[in-house]
């Protein structure tokens, strides 16, 4: 972030262990940060609360993006955090970029999409595989939250498998020619700029700025979603458009490029279900100790305690695991296997938390008083993007044994 971009929550967050943050960090991780770490964690959070915790309900219910939150996220410095200062961004390290995912994600999954999207789609692949001039030209705006971006590499036909791509361009003199489609695009409906991935005429990938009003681009909304309700999220569509040539990206070919782009929204992942996870557990356990059953809180009988224990154990794990993947990320030593792992688990723990936790609160965790099915639901499409679970499981399995399985 920028120096001044958490003045507005210092004055009222300057203590950032508060109480119901210490009954989750059972391992006291909150000793292995550093005082601008926490600070911004405890800005974070009073950002959360202020702007997202409010309306998210309402937003989700009504399957409503809140486009204000995108301006706000700018002032706030949240865009674009690892990104060098000279860019717009904060010059941070990966931790704190994992500490601003978990507190976004622990008010809404959709939220942190928008912001991972930005950051680590959108941002990361201009700043590390572009030109000085797109740099330049894109970062600063993306970063202040004047334009929102999108990253398509998901097909209709090629989700786990985007080596296998239709999207296409060939050379056309003074410019290229793109025609396929995207699906699943996160912030497409809205965004300005478009990072899009497709093969050029000797089938290698390569990646393309778009800009909204190209013609021949557009990109419908998709509607009718049970799950990231808040989110908005579209396809991406190139009939005949024209892309000049000084919006290639120069340094990316190949695979790798978008793959390198998805490591970093994984781990941003890997952190943010953490803030799902915790807030689930801190709405079972409240809920557990005022509930009356029986004459006592269901908090003392014994299998919601186990229910809580375990919720508790594994939210320690992942956090031990997202902190240590963070110090590899920040010495660059981090591989994409590692990343699949915390993602693959981190998920898949914050899943199982917010299932239990919606039995603890019986038939109220079903409503819109708490946030815990809305969490469920928006877990079960993390789940699946950025690398679905089996995947995950299967990118462990050749780095354990040698053999890749899904070629």
């Amino acid at each position: 972030m920028t120096e001044n971009s958490f003045s507005s929550a210092k004055s009222s967050n300057l203590d950032c262990k508060t109480s119901d943050w210490v009954k989750t960090d059972f391992y006291q991780l909150d000793d292995m940060l550093s005082d601008e770490q926490l600070l911004i964690r405890g800005s974070l959070r009073e950002f959360v609360k202020k702007e997202i915790v409010p309306i998210i309900e309402d937003c989700c219910q009504n399957a409503v993006f809140p486009t204000q939150i995108v301006s706000k996220m700018g002032e706030m410095g949240i865009f674009g955090p690892t990104i060098p200062t000279e860019y717009g961004g904060g010059g941070l390290d990966y931790i704190t970029y994992g500490l601003i995912m978990q507190e976004i994600e622990r008010g809404d999954s959709g939220m942190r999409s928008t912001a991972s999207v930005q950051s680590s789609l959108v941002m990361y692949p201009i700043y590390k595989f572009g030109s000085e001039a797109q740099r330049r030209k894109y970062l600063p705006k993306l970063a202040k939250g004047e334009w929102l971006g999108c990253f398509g590499l998901t097909e209709p036909d090629h989700g786990s498998n985007p080596a296998g791509m239709l999207s296409h361009f060939e050379d056309n003199g003074d410019h290229f020619l793109l025609n396929g489609s995207k699906m699943w695009i996160s912030n497409s409906p809205m965004a300005d700029v478009a990072v899009v991935w497709a093969k050029d005429d000797l089938g290698r990938i390569k990646g393309l700025l778009l800009e909204k009003g190209m013609e021949g681009f557009t990109a419908p909304e998709i509607h009718n979603k049970w799950s990231l309700r808040a989110s908005i999220t579209g396809e991406l569509v190139f009939d005949n458009v024209k892309v000049p040539k000084e919006n290639i990206l120069p340094n990316a070919d190949g695979l790798s490029a978008p793959l390198a782009c998805l490591d970093s929204a994984r781990y941003g992942i890997s952190w943010g279900v953490i803030g799902a996870a915790i807030e689930c557990f801190e709405t079972a356990r409240n809920y557990a100790l005022q509930r009356i059953q029986f004459g006592k809180p269901i908090a003392a009988f014994q299998l919601t305690q186990k229910k809580l224990a375990e919720m508790l154990t594994e939210i320690t794990k992942a956090q031990l695991l997202a902190w240590r993947l963070g110090t590899l990320m920040n010495q660059k030593k981090a591989s994409s296997a590692q990343i699949s792992l915390a993602k693959r688990n981190n998920v898949d723990m914050a899943l199982h938390i917010a299932r239990e936790a919606r039995q603890i609160l019986g038939g109220m965790g079903i409503t819109g008083e708490y946030p815990i099915m809305r969490h469920m639901a928006n877990l079960e499409s993390v789940i699946t993007y950025e690398g679905t679970n089996d995947i995950h499981l299967l990118i462990l399995g050749h780095a354990i044994t040698g053999i890749q399985a899904f070629k």
